[in-house]
């Protein structure tokens, strides 16, 4: 069992997780919101690391933060660090390819929060923060879990994107699972296994915790109502 691999991964799901969903709440809720003509490109926007392989999106990255690139040279002048097989290149690497988790579900959750609460909170006082704190978040927190849990889930299976962006680096950049794929090619399938048997329980876990929650809400409302 490659450990330094596991705990990389986690380190990353983590910081995916923290960076993104603040901005999944804040682009979903815009989303939904927005009557802008060009709502539809931005979601495909938004949506193509669904159908985009993963090497497309870690290619251009590749092109885009690397030595030679000008947004490559000026992040490497400003902070001493390099995107291209780093740690925090992985981290951004994962942001871009998890925004479709963490953005389009919490769109669907807000969109289901109507015009006519937004308009009593306002008849009962509420300036736009309240309303958003006390009614919408609390309404829409549905969405924004399961916006958290595949994010979590998809980062930590992620393969494509990793090994383009960040390569097979110990300790560095190989996650779990680049370390299955290396001990699978090194004709190791007992290693392998135990990994990726790890991984599924993880993934199998926290889907289920979210599934667990949301059901218990659903549950609470039915006895509230």
């Amino acid at each position: 069992m490659d450990w330094n691999a596991f705990h990389l991964s986690l380190k990353l799901a983590v910081w995916t997780l923290v960076l993104l969903l603040p901005v999944g709440v804040v682009t979903g809720r815009w989303l939904a919101r927005t009557q802008t003509r060009a709502r539809p490109w931005l979601q495909a926007l938004f949506a193509l690391p669904l159908v985009l392989p993963p090497t497309v999106v870690g290619y251009y990255l590749l092109v885009l933060t690397g030595a030679q690139s000008p947004i490559g040279e000026l992040i490497t002048s400003w902070f001493g660090v390099s995107l291209v097989f780093s740690f925090p290149g992985l981290v951004l690497a994962s942001v871009l390819v998890n925004l479709p988790f963490a953005i389009l579900p919490v769109q669907r959750a807000f969109e289901v929060v109507s015009q006519e609460l937004h308009d009593a909170a306002a008849c009962c006082g509420m300036n736009p923060w309240q309303a958003f704190t006390r009614i919408e978040m609390p309404l829409a927190w549905p969405g924004i879990l399961s916006a958290a849990v595949l994010t979590l889930g998809h980062t930590l299976g992620e393969f494509g994107v990793v090994l383009m962006v960040g390569g097979n680096i110990p300790g560095e950049t190989r996650t779990l699972s680049i370390a299955i794929f290396d001990r699978v090619q090194a004709f190791d399938p007992g290693a392998a296994g135990r990994m990726a048997g790890l991984l599924l329980l993880i993934s199998l876990v926290t889907v289920a915790l979210g599934y667990g929650v949301l059901e218990g809400r659903s549950r609470r409302a039915r006895g509230s109502g």
